[in-house]
């Protein structure tokens, strides 16, 4: 059986500057902006490489905007990631390293989005 995650909602409080953030600073495509019913909007975007979506909107989730934490961007290059989203604008911290004695580096550098839903761009050491 496989079960392959393809779909994460985000509760945002205003669709448009979430989906400015999200496409605009922080370079995913918008796959799909539409509004099948009054009151409800559905605009899913996909971060660059990935096989797994965000999907923000009206009526799409009821949890609290900002509520969302620890969403994880694997990249290869945290440096030029980090470097690359703060040209576009987004705030990323430092990079922080984490080790332990005898094995390799993890690296992490946090981010919110507007509303502080959380992320972190994580290089691995493969």
């Amino acid at each position: 059986m496989d079960l392959k995650l393809e779909l994460v909602p985000i509760p945002v409080s205003d669709v448009d500057r979430a989906k400015e953030f999200y496409a605009g600073k922080a370079g995913f495509k918008v796959d799909l902006d539409v509004v099948p019913q009054e009151n409800f909007r559905v605009v899913q975007l996909t971060p660059p490489g990935s096989a797994c979506s965000i999907c923000i909107g009206t009526g799409v989730v009821d949890t609290a905007p900002g509520s969302v934490q620890g969403l994880h961007l694997v990249v290869s290059d945290i440096h030029a990631a980090r470097t690359e989203l703060i040209a576009r604008g987004v705030d990323v911290a430092e990079v922080q390293e984490m080790t332990s004695p005898g094995r390799p580096s993890v690296y992490y550098a946090a981010f919110t989005d507007p509303d502080g839903n959380g992320w972190t761009l994580q290089q691995l050491p493969y």
